[in-house]
């Protein structure tokens, strides 16, 4: 087979970035020489070591890809950027965002049950936000011979898809990972967008928008062929490449190197002829956050979530018959990984993208963007409030962000932490942590001056227990002693 590393797609092409914004300035677009010969290194040793006809594999960072690399051969020949490869399950992010586009434009709710919108489903009490992070407790997999590797004709409606038992789980006790949800919210897709299939809605409303041209959901040239390899041999069985039909939204796109790294640039940064800033940062949330304690792996609105290292990683595996497919990005590093494979089992290809976005990180930290005061003009009311706030006697700091932002920080070492959102109506939203969803809200005096902070009814005020502070319950009148 032949090796190399390949370079197909231009570093200085910028493959994702909200329009109208300059970016941050590219002081580091080219990789280092020891970092990508650290690159290539982590890439040959997965693809030598899970005997893999063919890997590629590409970093983005910067909303840029900065680094392609490809080992093995496709036809002969080493696999370049525009050679496209079955994505799997990487298919349900694209979906997910259909979803989320729907629910932006007011057509759906995603506490809505799904046969609000879908007729004859056998789980018409189905939430979609539950079919979204796989909740709902639906069959992994539809009835029938294995989805993956027989034509969709086998399943030509929706009923088709269950068994007599479509839920495996109580609705919303467990995470349970499910394609036949995915083949619903397609469905889903189609109902609601005219009976256009689902596939002609993603390439309209996403792939065209980012520029992803070869992105299909049928194969199109140049594409790999997928292959099993003997687990006790050096040999090759062809794979079949069915359409698998209704199950096409679980997993049935093909794609490059070249399209995924707008994919992870999307991710990463966002384009609101997409989606929305918030919506994006609502789709890689953690759909049911632990309250405490560690966790390692998650699941949000369509994508999958990792910890590796005490850094966050979203993204999605991929698989079908014949291939396999990783992108995972790091959004507070701005940095992404994409690994391709046309192989059923062998190859590591999510650890190979993880460990790559790992390397870049190590060999080449991200330079963060220069510090810059916030736009003027300045709000001398919301200058007042910042500073330190007690609850009880746990000193915080509030600070001021940008757009009437507000951020609270405990300075004790414990407590809680938050960002808020400026509301229209003059409170503020929190954004994560515990107080994720509940309202701040500034408290006056009778004389309309400032005298503590109400936060989902905690009280924070200008010093702790002050005698005169609107702490419920009271303070004692004797005050602090010693």
């Amino acid at each position: 087979m032949t090796i190399a590393e390949s370079t197909e797609i231009s570093p200085s092409e910028a493959v994702g970035r909200e329009p109208g914004t300059a970016g941050a300035p590219d002081e580091c677009a080219e990789l280092l020489p020891q970092t990508r010969r650290a690159l290539l290194h982590r890439l040959a040793v997965g693809q030598a070591e899970g005997r893999a006809p063919s890997m590629t594999g590409a970093v983005v960072r910067g909303g840029r890809a900065v680094w392609t690399g490809a080992r093995g051969s496709v036809g002969g020949e080493v696999p370049h950027g525009d050679v496209q490869y079955r994505i799997g399950s990487l298919t349900k992010t694209f979906v997910a965002v259909l979803v989320l586009r729907l629910r932006d434009e007011g057509l759906l709710r995603l506490s809505d049950p799904v046969g609000a919108h879908l007729a004859d489903t056998p789980v018409p009490d189905a939430p979609i936000a539950q079919l979204l992070c796989h909740s709902a407790g639906l069959a992994a997999e539809p009835r029938g011979p294995w989805w993956e590797r027989t034509a969709g004709e086998l399943r030509p409606e929706p009923a088709d898809l269950f068994d007599e038992r479509p839920q495996r789980h109580p609705a919303g006790r467990r995470h349970h990972y499910s394609n036949v949800g995915y083949a619903l919210l397609g469905a889903l897709v189609e109902r609601l967008r005219g009976g256009l299939p689902w596939g002609e809605v993603l390439r309209r409303e996403v792939l065209e928008p980012l520029g992803m041209s070869r992105t299909t959901l049928s194969p199109e040239r140049p594409y790999a062929n997928g292959w099993a390899v003997h687990p006790w041999a050096d040999a090759l069985l062809p794979e079949p490449a069915a359409d698998t039909g209704l199950m096409g939204p679980a997993g049935q796109l093909w794609s490059t190197l070249q399209d995924l790294c707008r994919w992870a640039a999307f991710l990463l940064r966002g384009d609101g002829r997409v989606l929305g800033a918030a919506s994006l940062a609502e789709l890689r949330t953690p759909a049911v956050p632990p309250e405490s304690g560690a966790w390692d792996a998650g699941y949000g609105l369509g994508v999958q979530l990792l910890r590796r290292e005490g850094r966050l990683l979203v993204g999605h595996h991929g698989s079908m018959p014949g291939f396999l497919a990783a992108l995972w990005a790091d959004v507070e590093e701005d940095v992404a990984a994409v690994v391709l494979t046309n192989c059923t089992s062998g190859p590591a290809a999510g650890a190979v993208a993880t460990d790559l976005t790992g390397i870049v990180i190590a060999h080449e930290p991200r330079i963060p963007e220069p510090w810059r005061p916030l736009p003027g003009p300045l709000d001398p009311e919301l200058l007042a409030l910042t500073g330190p706030w007690y609850w009880g006697a746990n000193p915080h700091a509030l600070r001021l962000r940008a757009e009437r932002g507000l951020e609270l920080t405990p300075l004790s070492g414990t407590g809680r932490a938050s960002r808020f959102r400026a509301e229209r109506d003059g409170t503020w939203t929190g954004l994560d942590g515990y107080y994720a969803g509940e309202t701040l809200r500034v408290g006056r005096d009778r004389d309309g001056v400032v005298s503590h902070l109400d936060l989902g009814t905690f009280v924070f005020t200008r010093e702790p227990y002050g005698p005169s502070a609107p702490v419920p319950g009271g303070v004692d009148p004797d005050g602090w002693r010693v």
